[in-house]
């Protein structure tokens, strides 16, 4: 008996891109269909918006979904496939950061990234998934594909997403967090990793799936996103100094070891201070500590490039 076709379903934010992915849509979605990848089409209205057309689409019978757009749009994604049904998902890149699609291979190249869809290998990687505490005062609860953390760089990602990015997310991302450790407060944190118990001056607590944020800072170089754990960076009380040096060691991955940095791993995190700090999933600040990570191992599939 012959497999069922798949149901395609593309995601689309036309926010994304700078807004030009709305104006792109109809290329886009030519382009796709004489490449042999054509599907119902769900338009974002609205931040928050595509995690409820995924849900539906998974609910409807959707046996592949496209997300065309960039890190924050495959977030919403994730969080609407999370849990419910076994679709599969594809990204076209479409944004300024592109930190997921970096760790897998997946490029920026409409007819390459349409290839992948069609003909790419699946890899079942892991999700975090993340309690907090919402800005309103409630209990929060999200999942993350690529990064999540808590402190300075939900600061940062914030002040990236509201500035220009005309310049692209790797310069945005780089003269905000400049911008915003220059008024940072350093205050103490208290952090646990399964067993591991760590506490004192710290930044940022980096909890990562995938390797890259910022528009290309390989912050945890060995993350793999299928392995069962989450990597976690513990930024301590870096000086001035500090960040000017080892700032551009990051889009390399060379900024470890430093006396100020650690590298743990582990399933559980909780992160917590004595004054509520931001929480970042994938570019996005739905909330505050106290906060806490787990790993959901093997809660996605994806289609990365084929392998020979």
């Amino acid at each position: 008996m012959a497999a069922a076709p798949e149901k395609v379903v593309f995601l689309v934010n036309p926010a994304s891109a700078g807004g030009t992915t709305g104006k792109r849509w109809p290329e886009i979605a030519h382009r796709a269909a004489a490449l042999g990848l054509a599907g119902d089409a769900l338009i974002s209205e609205e931040p928050g918006h595509l995690a409820i057309l995924a849900a539906d689409a998974v609910r409807e019978g959707a046996s592949l979904l496209v997300a065309v757009g960039g890190d924050g749009s495959v977030n919403e994604v994730v969080n609407g496939m999370a849990e419910g049904g076994n679709a599969e998902l594809a990204v076209i890149p479409r944004g300024t950061g592109w930190d997921f699609v970096r760790t897998y291979g997946i490029p920026r190249d409409l007819d390459a990234a349409i290839d992948i869809a069609l003909n790419g290998d699946v890899r079942e990687i892991d999700l975090g998934l993340v309690s907090y505490r919402t800005w309103a005062g409630a209990d929060g609860r999200a999942y993350f594909a690529n990064v999540a953390s808590a402190g300075i760089s939900g600061a940062i990602a914030q002040r990236a997403n509201e500035a220009s990015k005309a310049l692209g997310g790797k310069i945005s991302y780089y003269w905000a967090t400049l911008a915003v450790f220059v008024r940072w407060q350093t205050g103490d944190m208290r952090v646990s990793v399964d067993d591991e118990i760590r506490g004192g001056k710290m930044i940022d607590v980096v909890v990562a799936n995938g390797r890259y944020l910022g528009g290309g800072m390989m912050m945890c170089p060995d993350a793999e996103p299928d392995d069962g754990q989450l990597d976690v960076l513990l930024i301590g009380d870096v000086t001035k100094r500090d960040l000017l040096f080892v700032l551009p060691k990051t889009y390399r991955g060379r900024h470890l070891p430093h006396p100020r940095l650690e590298i743990l791993r582990g399933q559980v995190i909780t992160v917590d201070a004595d004054e509520p700090l931001p929480v970042e999933l994938d570019g996005e600040q739905p909330g505050t500590t106290p906060a806490r990570f787990e790993v959901v191992p093997g809660a996605l599939r994806l289609r990365i490039p084929a392998v020979g």
